[in-house]
């Protein structure tokens, strides 16, 4: 029986079987279906799949005619702490641009959290300004709302993971709507400087990395960021592929935040006024490669039919059906990012 080389989420390689693959891919879809009450993949789209899996080629590609725009988050930092090489920001972002054709980036600070930028907007507004002036590409200005950083010690208000498992609830749902109104003052605030200074946009990053308040306190600050400056692109990325309920009765436009999926997320982003939305799906380590592709697939499927905004497709390490190791194969990634384009139809990853 013929084996095939492909990959488990940890990045460890394996082989199998061409039954053992479709298997997979039938059990992964199906996983992402009953959690998301979303359609499965259908015969003809997980046929495709197994095809891509089973490609003799070591890094594949997307049909001609089928390519896609990047975004990154951080990835003025990417060369410095990945590759090793000591550059700073903006010499990193020309880097980008020029020698390796990225289609945008973002500029953030090595602390890329709002509530940290901050106390520092006017050194922060004079590197992005500069690298305005020596780039072309759409740059913007990322951080995550982080609404964590602004609990005790360091913040104003309480911690609400120290509160809830001593049963106070009512104390951790007001100490997170308190974080939000700060956090939002914040986010505003540094979008107004960093328009200023000539920005192309904002990137929302990571919301939801501290539940269900963090992606209000973001969509509330877009809300006001579309307004005062319209002609700002917005990117938000999120966390997870569920939001947790940390609070678990917030709203926003009359719908629960917590417990929401991509095809669910992406709705409030363009109520929000996000440009591009950015889904995540987390990829399960224990897990073949295969079953979190399919996985994948079938919710960012869901996601892209739901939005009418470009939907970017999370594909870093341990999101996206990427392995979950710090140098993704080339192999798993590639694979990944032709499925989520030509099935999942994203519009940029």
């Amino acid at each position: 029986m013929d084996k095939y080389f492909t990959r488990m989420g940890d990045g460890s390689p394996i082989y199998l079987s061409g039954d053992e693959i479709r298997s997979e891919l039938l059990e992964g879809t199906l996983d992402a279906a009953d959690r998301g009450k979303i359609a499965e993949l259908s015969p003809e789209e997980l046929d495709y799949l197994f095809e891509i899996i089973i490609s003799p080629v070591n890094v594949t590609s997307v049909v001609r005619g089928k390519e896609v725009v990047t975004s990154s988050d951080s990835g003025a930092f990417k060369i410095s702490y990945q590759a090793n090489i000591s550059m700073d920001r903006a010499t990193a972002i020309q880097v980008h641009e020029k020698v390796l054709a990225a289609d945008s980036l973002d500029l953030g600070n090595i602390d890329y959290s709002y509530k940290a930028v901050k106390a520092i907007l006017h050194d922060e507004a004079k590197v992005m300004e500069n690298v305005q002036l020596n780039t072309i590409m759409p740059v913007l200005y990322g951080a995550m709302p982080n609404l964590g950083l602004y609990t005790r010690p360091d913040g104003p208000v309480d911690n609400w993971s120290e509160l809830l498992p001593k049963g106070k609830i009512v104390e951790a749902r007001a100490a997170q709507e308190e974080a939000i109104e700060h956090a939002v003052k914040d986010m505003v605030y540094i979008a107004g400087g960093m328009n200023a200074a000539g920005a192309d946009g904002m990137n929302f990053d990571t919301c939801g990395a501290s539940g269900d308040a963090d992606v209000l306190a973001a969509l509330k600050a877009i809300e006001i960021i579309r307004d005062k400056y319209p002609a700002l692109g917005i990117e938000m990325g999120m966390s997870g592929e569920f939001i947790l309920g940390m609070h678990g009765q917030l709203e926003f436009g009359g719908t629960r935040v917590a417990g929401l999926y991509p095809h669910r997320q992406v709705e409030l982003a363009e109520k929000a006024g996000v440009t591009i939305f950015g889904p995540v799906v987390n990829t399960n380590s224990n897990k073949s490669f295969p079953w979190n592709l399919a996985r994948a697939v079938t919710f960012i499927k869901a996601c892209t039919e739901a939005a009418s905004i470009p939907v970017h497709a999370n594909v870093g390490m341990g999101v996206g059906a990427t392995p979950m190791t710090p140098v993704p194969p080339a192999d798993a990634v590639s694979r990944a990012a032709k499925a989520l384009i030509e099935i999942g139809k994203a519009d940029g990853l």
